[in-house]
Protein backbone atom coordinates (compact mmCIF):
# COMPACT_ATOMS: atom_id res chain seq x y z
CA UNK A 1 0.00 0.00 0.00
CA UNK A 2 1.29 3.46 -0.85
CA UNK A 3 1.66 5.91 2.01
CA UNK A 4 3.36 9.15 2.91
CA UNK A 5 6.46 8.74 5.03
CA UNK A 6 6.54 12.36 6.14
CA UNK A 7 4.16 12.53 9.12
CA UNK A 8 5.77 13.33 12.48
CA UNK A 9 6.78 10.26 14.48
CA UNK A 10 6.09 10.11 18.18
CA UNK A 11 9.50 8.53 18.80
CA UNK A 12 11.22 11.58 17.28
CA UNK A 13 10.50 13.43 20.52
CA UNK A 14 13.03 11.08 22.12
CA UNK A 15 15.47 10.30 19.32
CA UNK A 16 15.07 13.12 16.82
CA UNK A 17 16.77 16.07 18.51
CA UNK A 18 20.39 17.22 18.40
CA UNK A 19 20.51 18.33 22.03
CA UNK A 20 21.38 16.88 25.40
CA UNK A 21 18.17 14.84 25.66
CA UNK A 22 18.44 13.31 22.19
CA UNK A 23 22.08 12.52 22.90
CA UNK A 24 21.21 10.64 26.09
CA UNK A 25 18.24 8.71 24.72
CA UNK A 26 20.18 7.52 21.67
CA UNK A 27 23.36 6.84 23.61
CA UNK A 28 21.67 4.61 26.16
CA UNK A 29 19.91 2.64 23.43
CA UNK A 30 23.22 2.23 21.56
CA UNK A 31 24.61 0.11 24.40
CA UNK A 32 22.62 -2.71 22.75
CA UNK A 33 24.62 -2.37 19.54
CA UNK A 34 22.06 -0.32 17.62
CA UNK A 35 23.59 1.69 14.76
CA UNK A 36 22.88 5.38 14.37
CA UNK A 37 20.77 5.08 11.21
CA UNK A 38 18.04 3.13 13.04
CA UNK A 39 17.12 6.35 14.86
CA UNK A 40 16.78 8.43 11.71
CA UNK A 41 13.15 8.67 10.65
CA UNK A 42 12.15 5.03 11.15
CA UNK A 43 8.98 4.08 13.05
CA UNK A 44 9.86 2.53 16.39
CA UNK A 45 7.52 -0.42 16.88
CA UNK A 46 6.93 -1.85 20.33
CA UNK A 47 6.34 -5.59 20.66
CA UNK A 48 4.23 -5.97 23.79
CA UNK A 49 5.02 -9.52 24.91
CA UNK A 50 3.09 -11.57 27.46
CA UNK A 51 5.60 -14.42 27.28
CA UNK A 52 5.99 -16.35 30.52
CA UNK A 53 6.81 -19.92 31.45
CA UNK A 54 4.14 -19.57 34.14
CA UNK A 55 1.62 -18.88 31.36
CA UNK A 56 1.93 -22.10 29.36
CA UNK A 57 -0.45 -20.83 26.65
CA UNK A 58 2.05 -18.03 25.90
CA UNK A 59 5.31 -19.88 26.54
CA UNK A 60 6.19 -19.97 22.80
CA UNK A 61 5.95 -16.20 22.34
CA UNK A 62 9.70 -15.61 22.12
CA UNK A 63 9.68 -17.37 18.75
CA UNK A 64 6.59 -15.50 17.58
CA UNK A 65 8.23 -12.20 18.57
CA UNK A 66 11.25 -13.01 16.40
CA UNK A 67 9.01 -13.43 13.35
CA UNK A 68 7.25 -10.16 14.15
CA UNK A 69 10.65 -8.45 14.28
CA UNK A 70 11.56 -9.79 10.84
CA UNK A 71 8.44 -8.22 9.41
CA UNK A 72 9.08 -4.89 11.11
CA UNK A 73 12.65 -4.76 9.79
CA UNK A 74 11.51 -5.72 6.30
CA UNK A 75 8.97 -2.88 6.23
CA UNK A 76 11.51 -0.29 7.35
CA UNK A 77 10.69 -0.05 11.03
CA UNK A 78 12.75 -0.77 14.11
CA UNK A 79 11.37 -3.26 16.69
CA UNK A 80 11.73 -2.92 20.45
CA UNK A 81 10.35 -5.82 22.50
CA UNK A 82 9.15 -5.22 26.04
CA UNK A 83 7.47 -7.44 28.66
CA UNK A 84 4.19 -6.78 30.42
CA UNK A 85 2.43 -8.66 33.20
CA UNK A 86 1.38 -12.10 31.93
CA UNK A 87 -1.83 -13.13 33.65
CA UNK A 88 -2.11 -16.79 32.72
CA UNK A 89 -5.39 -18.53 33.45
CA UNK A 90 -4.06 -22.00 34.24
CA UNK A 91 -1.70 -21.29 37.14
CA UNK A 92 -2.55 -17.87 38.55
CA UNK A 93 -4.54 -17.82 41.80
CA UNK A 94 -7.10 -16.80 42.88
CA UNK A 95 -7.98 -15.96 39.24
CA UNK A 96 -6.36 -14.27 36.26
CA UNK A 97 -9.35 -11.94 36.12
CA UNK A 98 -8.07 -10.29 39.30
CA UNK A 99 -5.02 -9.04 37.40
CA UNK A 100 -6.56 -8.25 34.00
CA UNK A 101 -6.82 -4.58 34.94
CA UNK A 102 -3.30 -4.61 36.40
CA UNK A 103 -1.94 -5.97 33.12
CA UNK A 104 -3.85 -3.30 31.19
CA UNK A 105 -2.28 -0.60 33.36
CA UNK A 106 1.16 -2.10 32.68
CA UNK A 107 0.45 -1.97 28.93
CA UNK A 108 -0.84 1.59 28.99
CA UNK A 109 2.03 3.00 30.99
CA UNK A 110 4.63 1.04 28.99
CA UNK A 111 3.27 2.48 25.74
CA UNK A 112 2.72 6.03 26.96
CA UNK A 113 6.06 6.41 28.69
CA UNK A 114 8.27 4.93 25.98
CA UNK A 115 9.39 6.00 22.47
CA UNK A 116 7.08 3.82 20.39
CA UNK A 117 5.06 4.87 17.33
CA UNK A 118 2.99 1.71 17.08
CA UNK A 119 2.68 -1.58 18.91
CA UNK A 120 2.19 -5.28 18.17
CA UNK A 121 0.19 -6.95 20.94
CA UNK A 122 1.24 -10.57 21.55
CA UNK A 123 -1.77 -12.14 23.22
CA UNK A 124 -3.04 -15.63 23.84
CA UNK A 125 -4.22 -16.85 27.23
CA UNK A 126 -7.69 -15.72 28.22
CA UNK A 127 -7.11 -12.37 29.93
CA UNK A 128 -4.01 -11.30 27.99
CA UNK A 129 -6.08 -10.45 24.90
CA UNK A 130 -8.55 -8.07 26.58
CA UNK A 131 -5.86 -6.67 28.90
CA UNK A 132 -3.57 -5.68 26.03
CA UNK A 133 -6.42 -4.29 23.95
CA UNK A 134 -7.68 -2.30 26.94
CA UNK A 135 -4.27 -0.81 27.63
CA UNK A 136 -3.57 0.00 23.98
CA UNK A 137 -7.07 1.46 23.51
CA UNK A 138 -6.46 3.87 26.37
CA UNK A 139 -3.40 5.13 24.47
CA UNK A 140 -5.01 5.13 21.01
CA UNK A 141 -1.92 4.55 18.90
CA UNK A 142 -1.61 2.20 15.89
CA UNK A 143 -1.82 -1.37 17.24
CA UNK A 144 -2.27 -4.85 15.82
CA UNK A 145 -3.06 -8.10 17.64
CA UNK A 146 -1.09 -11.32 17.09
CA UNK A 147 -2.38 -14.22 19.16
CA UNK A 148 -0.34 -17.32 19.92
CA UNK A 149 -2.88 -19.71 18.40
CA UNK A 150 -4.65 -22.79 19.80
CA UNK A 151 -3.08 -26.12 20.71
CA UNK A 152 -3.40 -29.12 18.46
CA UNK A 153 -6.40 -31.36 19.08
CA UNK A 154 -6.16 -33.28 22.31
CA UNK A 155 -5.95 -37.07 21.97
CA UNK A 156 -7.10 -39.74 24.41
CA UNK A 157 -7.92 -43.40 23.75
CA UNK A 158 -8.10 -42.78 20.01
CA UNK A 159 -10.51 -39.86 20.29
CA UNK A 160 -10.21 -36.08 20.15
CA UNK A 161 -10.61 -34.37 23.52
CA UNK A 162 -10.88 -30.65 24.19
CA UNK A 163 -8.68 -28.79 26.63
CA UNK A 164 -10.68 -27.69 29.65
CA UNK A 165 -13.90 -29.28 28.45
CA UNK A 166 -12.46 -32.78 28.93
CA UNK A 167 -11.59 -31.92 32.52
CA UNK A 168 -15.19 -31.02 33.39
CA UNK A 169 -16.62 -34.04 31.54
CA UNK A 170 -14.22 -36.62 32.93
CA UNK A 171 -14.36 -35.26 36.48
CA UNK A 172 -18.15 -35.53 36.48
CA UNK A 173 -17.77 -39.11 35.17
CA UNK A 174 -15.46 -39.95 38.09
CA UNK A 175 -17.97 -38.56 40.60
CA UNK A 176 -20.76 -40.52 38.91
CA UNK A 177 -18.70 -43.73 39.20
CA UNK A 178 -18.60 -44.15 35.42
CA UNK A 179 -14.77 -44.15 35.17
CA UNK A 180 -11.94 -44.76 37.64
CA UNK A 181 -9.54 -42.16 38.98
CA UNK A 182 -6.78 -43.86 36.99
CA UNK A 183 -8.78 -43.50 33.77
CA UNK A 184 -9.32 -39.83 34.59
CA UNK A 185 -5.63 -39.16 35.20
CA UNK A 186 -4.58 -40.98 32.04
CA UNK A 187 -6.13 -38.21 29.92
CA UNK A 188 -3.91 -35.53 31.44
CA UNK A 189 -0.95 -35.67 29.06
CA UNK A 190 -3.01 -36.03 25.90
CA UNK A 191 -5.24 -33.06 26.60
CA UNK A 192 -2.46 -30.46 26.19
CA UNK A 193 0.03 -31.87 23.69
CA UNK A 194 1.45 -28.80 21.98
CA UNK A 195 2.15 -25.12 22.54
CA UNK A 196 -0.86 -22.83 22.41
CA UNK A 197 -4.11 -21.87 24.08
CA UNK A 198 -7.14 -24.08 24.78
CA UNK A 199 -8.27 -25.82 21.60
CA UNK A 200 -11.97 -25.49 22.46
CA UNK A 201 -14.14 -22.41 21.93
CA UNK A 202 -13.14 -21.26 25.40
CA UNK A 203 -12.32 -17.71 26.39
CA UNK A 204 -8.90 -17.66 24.69
CA UNK A 205 -10.31 -18.78 21.33
CA UNK A 206 -13.36 -16.57 21.78
CA UNK A 207 -11.28 -13.46 22.43
CA UNK A 208 -8.98 -14.30 19.50
CA UNK A 209 -12.13 -14.42 17.35
CA UNK A 210 -13.33 -11.17 18.92
CA UNK A 211 -10.01 -9.50 18.08
CA UNK A 212 -10.37 -10.59 14.46
CA UNK A 213 -14.07 -9.66 14.29
CA UNK A 214 -13.28 -6.23 15.76
CA UNK A 215 -10.79 -5.74 12.94
CA UNK A 216 -7.72 -5.53 15.20
CA UNK A 217 -5.88 -8.51 13.68
CA UNK A 218 -5.16 -9.84 10.21
CA UNK A 219 -7.60 -12.40 8.73
CA UNK A 220 -7.17 -15.97 10.04
CA UNK A 221 -5.30 -14.82 13.16
CA UNK A 222 -7.91 -16.39 15.44
CA UNK A 223 -7.59 -20.03 14.42
CA UNK A 224 -4.16 -20.91 12.96
CA UNK A 225 -2.74 -23.57 15.31
CA UNK A 226 0.15 -22.41 17.48
CA UNK A 227 2.61 -24.87 15.93
CA UNK A 228 1.54 -24.36 12.31
CA UNK A 229 4.19 -22.51 10.25
CA UNK A 230 1.42 -20.24 8.98
CA UNK A 231 1.22 -18.76 12.49
CA UNK A 232 4.76 -17.47 12.03
CA UNK A 233 3.96 -16.16 8.56
CA UNK A 234 1.04 -14.21 10.05
CA UNK A 235 3.34 -12.83 12.77
CA UNK A 236 5.79 -11.70 10.08
CA UNK A 237 3.05 -10.07 8.01
CA UNK A 238 1.63 -8.34 11.10
CA UNK A 239 5.09 -6.91 11.78
CA UNK A 240 5.18 -5.54 8.25
CA UNK A 241 1.66 -4.16 8.47
CA UNK A 242 2.14 -2.22 11.72
CA UNK A 243 4.85 -0.09 10.06
CA UNK A 244 2.40 0.99 7.35
CA UNK A 245 -0.27 1.60 10.01
CA UNK A 246 2.04 4.10 11.69
CA UNK A 247 2.59 6.03 8.43
CA UNK A 248 -1.17 5.92 7.77
CA UNK A 249 -1.96 7.00 11.35
CA UNK A 250 -4.37 4.06 11.57
CA UNK A 251 -5.01 4.31 15.29
CA UNK A 252 -7.26 1.99 17.33
CA UNK A 253 -10.04 4.59 17.55
CA UNK A 254 -10.48 4.27 13.76
CA UNK A 255 -10.96 0.49 14.09
CA UNK A 256 -12.65 0.05 17.48
CA UNK A 257 -15.87 1.81 16.51
CA UNK A 258 -19.41 1.15 17.67
CA UNK A 259 -19.94 -0.73 14.39
CA UNK A 260 -16.96 -3.00 15.11
CA UNK A 261 -18.39 -3.98 18.50
CA UNK A 262 -21.77 -4.78 16.98
CA UNK A 263 -20.01 -7.03 14.45
CA UNK A 264 -18.18 -8.77 17.31
CA UNK A 265 -21.38 -9.38 19.26
CA UNK A 266 -22.99 -11.00 16.22
CA UNK A 267 -19.89 -13.13 15.58
CA UNK A 268 -19.81 -14.27 19.21
CA UNK A 269 -23.27 -15.71 18.77
CA UNK A 270 -22.33 -17.44 15.51
CA UNK A 271 -19.26 -19.13 17.02
CA UNK A 272 -20.90 -20.07 20.34
CA UNK A 273 -18.41 -17.84 22.13
CA UNK A 274 -17.71 -17.57 25.85
CA UNK A 275 -19.85 -15.49 28.20
CA UNK A 276 -16.59 -13.87 29.29
CA UNK A 277 -16.68 -11.89 26.02
CA UNK A 278 -19.54 -9.83 27.47
CA UNK A 279 -17.32 -8.46 30.23
CA UNK A 280 -14.18 -8.04 28.11
CA UNK A 281 -15.86 -6.30 25.15
CA UNK A 282 -17.57 -3.90 27.56
CA UNK A 283 -14.21 -3.09 29.17
CA UNK A 284 -12.45 -2.56 25.82
CA UNK A 285 -15.31 -0.36 24.60
CA UNK A 286 -15.12 1.68 27.78
CA UNK A 287 -11.44 2.38 27.20
CA UNK A 288 -11.91 3.63 23.64
CA UNK A 289 -15.05 5.61 24.52
CA UNK A 290 -17.68 3.53 22.70
CA UNK A 291 -21.02 3.13 24.52
CA UNK A 292 -21.90 -0.57 24.93
CA UNK A 293 -24.65 -1.97 27.13
CA UNK A 294 -25.95 -5.42 28.04
CA UNK A 295 -29.04 -4.73 25.91
CA UNK A 296 -26.78 -4.61 22.85
CA UNK A 297 -26.21 -8.34 23.27
CA UNK A 298 -29.97 -8.83 23.06
CA UNK A 299 -30.54 -6.39 20.19
CA UNK A 300 -27.59 -7.52 18.07
CA UNK A 301 -26.83 -11.06 19.22
CA UNK A 302 -30.14 -12.79 19.89
CA UNK A 303 -31.69 -14.59 16.97
CA UNK A 304 -28.28 -15.40 15.49
CA UNK A 305 -27.74 -19.11 14.81
CA UNK A 306 -24.61 -20.76 16.18
CA UNK A 307 -23.01 -22.30 13.09
CA UNK A 308 -19.59 -23.32 14.45
CA UNK A 309 -19.72 -26.89 15.76
CA UNK A 310 -16.98 -26.71 18.40
CA UNK A 311 -16.62 -27.96 21.95
CA UNK A 312 -17.94 -27.22 24.53
CA UNK A 313 -21.17 -26.60 22.58
CA UNK A 314 -20.46 -29.05 19.76
CA UNK A 315 -18.08 -31.75 18.50
CA UNK A 316 -14.95 -30.30 16.92
CA UNK A 317 -11.88 -28.32 18.01
CA UNK A 318 -9.96 -25.23 16.90
CA UNK A 319 -7.55 -27.16 14.68
CA UNK A 320 -10.55 -28.45 12.73
CA UNK A 321 -12.00 -24.93 12.66
CA UNK A 322 -8.90 -23.53 10.97
CA UNK A 323 -8.79 -26.30 8.36
CA UNK A 324 -12.51 -25.71 7.70
CA UNK A 325 -11.95 -22.04 6.88
CA UNK A 326 -11.57 -20.30 10.22
CA UNK A 327 -13.29 -17.08 11.15
CA UNK A 328 -13.32 -15.70 7.58
CA UNK A 329 -15.60 -18.61 6.70
CA UNK A 330 -18.00 -17.69 9.50
CA UNK A 331 -17.94 -14.05 8.45
CA UNK A 332 -18.70 -15.08 4.88
CA UNK A 333 -21.75 -17.03 6.03
CA UNK A 334 -23.01 -14.00 7.96
CA UNK A 335 -22.19 -11.59 5.15
CA UNK A 336 -24.02 -13.59 2.47
CA UNK A 337 -27.08 -13.92 4.70
CA UNK A 338 -27.15 -10.20 5.50
CA UNK A 339 -26.35 -10.97 9.14
CA UNK A 340 -23.04 -9.10 9.38
CA UNK A 341 -24.22 -5.75 10.77
CA UNK A 342 -21.45 -3.56 9.40
CA UNK A 343 -19.38 -5.11 6.59
CA UNK A 344 -17.90 -1.67 5.88
CA UNK A 345 -16.13 -1.52 9.27
CA UNK A 346 -12.43 -0.77 8.85
CA UNK A 347 -9.78 -3.34 9.87
CA UNK A 348 -6.06 -3.07 10.54
CA UNK A 349 -5.06 -4.29 7.08
CA UNK A 350 -6.72 -1.22 5.60
CA UNK A 351 -9.63 -3.16 4.10
CA UNK A 352 -13.14 -3.43 5.44
CA UNK A 353 -14.34 -6.55 7.22
CA UNK A 354 -16.55 -7.31 4.22
CA UNK A 355 -13.65 -6.98 1.78
CA UNK A 356 -11.60 -9.39 3.89
CA UNK A 357 -14.49 -11.86 3.94
CA UNK A 358 -16.04 -12.05 0.47
CA UNK A 359 -15.22 -15.34 -1.21
CA UNK A 360 -13.58 -16.84 1.88
CA UNK A 361 -13.41 -20.61 1.37
CA UNK A 362 -15.30 -23.05 3.56
CA UNK A 363 -13.85 -26.56 3.39
CA UNK A 364 -15.96 -28.46 5.93
CA UNK A 365 -19.67 -27.80 6.38
CA UNK A 366 -19.83 -29.99 9.46
CA UNK A 367 -17.53 -27.62 11.32
CA UNK A 368 -18.79 -24.35 9.80
CA UNK A 369 -22.42 -25.22 9.19
CA UNK A 370 -24.84 -23.67 6.71
CA UNK A 371 -27.27 -21.21 8.30
CA UNK A 372 -30.18 -23.54 7.58
CA UNK A 373 -28.52 -26.33 9.56
CA UNK A 374 -27.17 -24.56 12.69
CA UNK A 375 -25.87 -26.13 15.84
CA UNK A 376 -28.24 -23.90 17.83
CA UNK A 377 -31.00 -21.88 16.20
CA UNK A 378 -30.52 -18.92 18.57
CA UNK A 379 -26.99 -18.78 19.96
CA UNK A 380 -26.85 -15.18 21.14
CA UNK A 381 -25.91 -14.60 24.78
CA UNK A 382 -29.10 -14.50 26.84
CA UNK A 383 -29.30 -11.36 29.01
CA UNK A 384 -31.49 -11.86 32.06
CA UNK A 385 -33.02 -9.27 34.36
CA UNK A 386 -35.45 -9.39 37.25
CA UNK A 387 -35.61 -8.84 40.97
CA UNK A 388 -32.73 -11.31 41.44
CA UNK A 389 -30.52 -9.50 38.90
CA UNK A 390 -31.65 -5.87 38.62
CA UNK A 391 -28.56 -4.92 36.61
CA UNK A 392 -28.44 -8.11 34.61
CA UNK A 393 -27.07 -11.62 34.36
CA UNK A 394 -25.99 -13.78 31.42
CA UNK A 395 -26.52 -17.33 30.13
CA UNK A 396 -24.97 -19.08 27.10
CA UNK A 397 -27.77 -20.89 25.22
CA UNK A 398 -25.45 -22.94 23.01
CA UNK A 399 -23.96 -24.62 26.10
CA UNK A 400 -27.27 -25.05 27.96
CA UNK A 401 -29.94 -27.76 28.01
CA UNK A 402 -33.01 -26.61 26.03
CA UNK A 403 -35.36 -28.22 28.56
CA UNK A 404 -33.94 -26.03 31.35
CA UNK A 405 -34.11 -22.70 29.52
CA UNK A 406 -37.47 -22.16 31.17
CA UNK A 407 -37.44 -23.55 34.69
CA UNK A 408 -38.81 -23.09 38.19
CA UNK A 409 -37.17 -24.74 41.17
CA UNK A 410 -36.24 -24.37 44.82
CA UNK A 411 -32.86 -22.96 45.77
CA UNK A 412 -29.99 -24.89 47.33
CA UNK A 413 -27.77 -22.09 48.60
CA UNK A 414 -24.00 -21.91 49.05
CA UNK A 415 -22.80 -18.78 50.82
CA UNK A 416 -19.45 -18.86 49.04
CA UNK A 417 -17.21 -21.25 47.13
CA UNK A 418 -15.79 -22.84 50.29
CA UNK A 419 -19.33 -23.50 51.51
CA UNK A 420 -20.14 -25.09 48.15
CA UNK A 421 -17.11 -27.41 48.36
CA UNK A 422 -17.99 -28.46 51.92
CA UNK A 423 -21.66 -29.09 51.14
CA UNK A 424 -22.04 -30.36 47.57
CA UNK A 425 -20.87 -33.92 48.31
CA UNK A 426 -23.13 -34.36 51.35
CA UNK A 427 -25.33 -37.41 50.66
CA UNK A 428 -28.04 -35.81 52.81
CA UNK A 429 -28.14 -32.58 50.77
CA UNK A 430 -31.88 -31.94 50.17
CA UNK A 431 -31.46 -31.63 46.40
CA UNK A 432 -33.17 -33.13 43.37
CA UNK A 433 -32.93 -32.62 39.62
CA UNK A 434 -35.43 -29.76 39.81
CA UNK A 435 -33.41 -27.78 42.37
CA UNK A 436 -31.57 -24.57 41.51
CA UNK A 437 -27.98 -24.36 42.80
CA UNK A 438 -27.18 -20.83 44.00
CA UNK A 439 -23.70 -19.62 44.96
CA UNK A 440 -22.97 -16.20 46.46
CA UNK A 441 -19.94 -13.99 47.08
CA UNK A 442 -17.97 -15.01 44.01
CA UNK A 443 -18.25 -11.75 42.08
CA UNK A 444 -15.70 -8.99 41.41
CA UNK A 445 -15.50 -7.82 45.02
CA UNK A 446 -16.56 -11.04 46.69
CA UNK A 447 -13.97 -13.57 45.58
CA UNK A 448 -12.19 -11.10 44.84
CA UNK A 449 -11.64 -11.17 41.09
CA UNK A 450 -14.80 -13.01 39.98
CA UNK A 451 -13.31 -16.46 39.51
CA UNK A 452 -14.51 -19.08 37.02
CA UNK A 453 -16.41 -21.16 39.57
CA UNK A 454 -19.93 -20.53 38.31
CA UNK A 455 -20.23 -23.90 36.56
CA UNK A 456 -20.69 -25.71 39.85
CA UNK A 457 -20.23 -29.46 39.62
CA UNK A 458 -23.44 -31.36 40.30
CA UNK A 459 -24.07 -33.32 43.52
CA UNK A 460 -22.60 -36.83 43.18
CA UNK A 461 -25.86 -38.43 44.25
CA UNK A 462 -27.65 -36.84 41.28
CA UNK A 463 -24.82 -37.70 38.87
CA UNK A 464 -25.19 -41.32 39.96
CA UNK A 465 -28.89 -41.10 39.03
CA UNK A 466 -27.98 -39.96 35.50
CA UNK A 467 -28.64 -36.23 35.96
CA UNK A 468 -26.27 -34.32 33.66
CA UNK A 469 -27.41 -30.70 34.02
CA UNK A 470 -29.14 -28.38 36.48
CA UNK A 471 -29.85 -24.67 36.63
CA UNK A 472 -27.01 -22.95 38.45
CA UNK A 473 -26.90 -19.26 39.42
CA UNK A 474 -24.05 -17.15 40.77
CA UNK A 475 -22.27 -13.81 40.58
CA UNK A 476 -19.16 -15.66 39.36
CA UNK A 477 -17.92 -16.32 35.83
CA UNK A 478 -17.64 -19.64 34.00
CA UNK A 479 -14.73 -20.97 32.00
CA UNK A 480 -15.37 -20.68 28.30
CA UNK A 481 -14.48 -24.36 28.06
CA UNK A 482 -17.35 -25.33 30.39
CA UNK A 483 -20.99 -26.06 29.62
CA UNK A 484 -24.40 -26.32 31.24
CA UNK A 485 -27.46 -24.21 32.05
CA UNK A 486 -25.51 -21.72 34.09
CA UNK A 487 -26.61 -18.18 34.98
CA UNK A 488 -23.57 -15.98 35.57
CA UNK A 489 -22.45 -12.41 36.30
CA UNK A 490 -25.49 -11.64 38.49
CA UNK A 491 -25.33 -7.90 39.15
CA UNK A 492 -25.15 -6.35 41.62
CA UNK A 493 -23.12 -9.14 43.21
CA UNK A 494 -23.80 -10.41 46.71
CA UNK A 495 -20.73 -8.67 48.17
CA UNK A 496 -22.07 -5.35 46.85
CA UNK A 497 -25.42 -5.87 48.56
CA UNK A 498 -27.24 -7.33 45.56
CA UNK A 499 -30.40 -9.43 45.96
CA UNK A 500 -28.40 -12.62 45.39
CA UNK A 501 -27.12 -12.17 48.95
CA UNK A 502 -30.57 -12.73 50.45
CA UNK A 503 -31.53 -16.01 48.72
CA UNK A 504 -32.26 -18.82 51.18
CA UNK A 505 -32.61 -22.59 50.90
CA UNK A 506 -36.09 -23.44 49.67
CA UNK A 507 -36.80 -20.11 47.93
CA UNK A 508 -38.45 -20.57 44.56
CA UNK A 509 -36.57 -19.17 41.57
CA UNK A 510 -37.89 -18.75 38.04
CA UNK A 511 -35.67 -18.68 34.94
CA UNK A 512 -37.14 -17.78 31.56
CA UNK A 513 -34.43 -17.28 28.98
CA UNK A 514 -36.90 -16.53 26.20
CA UNK A 515 -38.36 -13.65 28.20
CA UNK A 516 -34.98 -12.62 29.64
CA UNK A 517 -36.29 -13.04 33.19
CA UNK A 518 -34.65 -14.15 36.46
CA UNK A 519 -37.03 -13.91 39.39
CA UNK A 520 -36.84 -14.70 43.11
CA UNK A 521 -40.39 -15.63 44.09
CA UNK A 522 -40.81 -13.66 47.31
CA UNK A 523 -42.87 -10.55 47.98
CA UNK A 524 -41.44 -7.08 47.57
CA UNK A 525 -41.91 -6.51 51.27
CA UNK A 526 -39.99 -9.67 52.17
CA UNK A 527 -37.21 -8.73 49.78
CA UNK A 528 -36.91 -5.24 51.27
CA UNK A 529 -36.78 -6.66 54.79
CA UNK A 530 -34.07 -9.17 53.89
CA UNK A 531 -32.00 -6.53 52.07
CA UNK A 532 -32.19 -4.23 55.06
CA UNK A 533 -30.81 -6.95 57.33
CA UNK A 534 -27.66 -7.35 55.20
CA UNK A 535 -26.86 -3.64 54.80
CA UNK A 536 -24.56 -3.47 57.80
CA UNK A 537 -22.72 -6.74 57.24
CA UNK A 538 -18.91 -6.36 57.38
CA UNK A 539 -17.01 -6.31 54.10
CA UNK A 540 -15.12 -9.41 53.07
CA UNK A 541 -11.46 -9.29 54.17
CA UNK A 542 -8.72 -8.96 51.55
CA UNK A 543 -4.94 -9.11 51.53
CA UNK A 544 -4.45 -5.38 51.11
CA UNK A 545 -2.08 -4.10 48.44
CA UNK A 546 -3.37 -4.61 44.92
CA UNK A 547 -6.35 -6.64 46.16
CA UNK A 548 -7.51 -3.64 48.20
CA UNK A 549 -7.12 -1.38 45.18
CA UNK A 550 -9.15 -3.90 43.18
CA UNK A 551 -12.00 -4.22 45.68
CA UNK A 552 -12.19 -0.47 46.24
CA UNK A 553 -12.35 0.45 42.55
CA UNK A 554 -13.67 -2.46 40.47
CA UNK A 555 -16.92 -1.91 38.62
CA UNK A 556 -19.68 -4.49 38.48
CA UNK A 557 -19.95 -7.17 35.79
CA UNK A 558 -22.48 -5.24 33.70
CA UNK A 559 -19.89 -2.44 33.48
CA UNK A 560 -17.02 -4.70 32.41
CA UNK A 561 -15.24 -5.08 35.79
CA UNK A 562 -12.76 -2.36 34.85
CA UNK A 563 -11.49 0.07 37.48
CA UNK A 564 -13.57 3.21 37.75
CA UNK A 565 -10.47 5.37 37.27
CA UNK A 566 -9.34 3.56 34.10
CA UNK A 567 -12.45 4.03 31.97
CA UNK A 568 -11.87 6.35 29.01
CA UNK A 569 -9.21 7.05 26.40
CA UNK A 570 -6.33 9.12 27.72
CA UNK A 571 -4.29 9.13 24.51
CA UNK A 572 -0.53 8.87 24.15
CA UNK A 573 0.62 12.43 24.66
CA UNK A 574 4.37 12.33 25.17
CA UNK A 575 5.23 12.86 28.87
CA UNK A 576 7.60 15.61 29.86
CA UNK A 577 11.25 14.58 29.77
CA UNK A 578 13.18 14.24 33.01
CA UNK A 579 16.61 15.39 31.89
Amino acid sequence: MSHTKSRPLRSAQWFGTADKNGFMYRSWMKNQGIPDHEFQGKPIIGICNTWSELTPCNAHFRKIAEHVKRGIFEAGGFPVEFPVFSNGESNLRPTAMLTRNLASMDVEESICGNPVDGVVLLTGCDKTTPALLMGAASCDIPAIVVTGGPMLNGKHEGKDIGSGTAVWQLHEAVKAGQITLHEFMSAEAGMSRSAGTCNTMGTASTMACMAEALGTSLPHNAAIPAVDARRYVLAHMSGMRIVDMVWEDLRLSKVLTRQAFENAIRVNAAIGGSTNAVIHLKAIAGRIGVPLELEDWTITGRGTPTIVDLMPSGRFLMEDFYYAGGLPGVLRRLLEAGLLPHPDALTVNGNTLGENTRGAPIHNEEVIRPLDRPLVADGGICILRGNLAPRGAVLKPSAASPALMRHRGQAIVFEDFDHYKSRINDPDLPVDANSVLVMKHCGPKGYPGMAEVGNMGLPPKLLAQGVTDMVRISDARMSGTAYGTVVLHVAPEAAAGGPLAIVRDGDWIELDCGAGRLHLDISAEEMAARLERIQNMPAAPNRGGYQKLYVDHVLQADEGCDFDFLVGCRGAEVPKHSH
